[in-house]
């Protein structure tokens, strides 16, 4: 039975644990990580303020520090997304 994801975002798969997300196909040469950094409250709601963002590539024989390929930090979960879905959709393109 293939793995279905619970949340997706533009047709990929995004997977949470704590302060944690990973956005993309693992198969495909890059995926996103994000990680939130702090919250703020509004409405008695905790929303993600400042989100750092990792373009990695999936290869594992490369050390971490040779995975990144961008990285940022962004105000907003929406944002870092939004950007990170751009440079996610031009490196797996570029690299197929």
């Amino acid at each position: 039975m293939p793995y279905t994801p619970k949340l997706t975002y533009k047709g990929k798969p995004l997977v949470r644990k704590d302060n944690e997300l990973y956005y993309g196909q693992m198969s495909d040469p890059y995926v996103l990580y994000l990680q939130i950094r702090s919250t703020t409250a509004v409405n008695g709601q905790q929303i993600a303020d400042k989100v750092d963002l990792k373009l990695l590539s999936t290869d594992t024989e490369k050390p971490m520090s040779e995975r990144i390929a961008r990285q940022t930090t962004k105000h907003g979960l929406y944002t870092a997304l939004d950007i990170g879905a751009i440079w996610l959709e031009k490196a797996n393109s570029a690299a197929k």
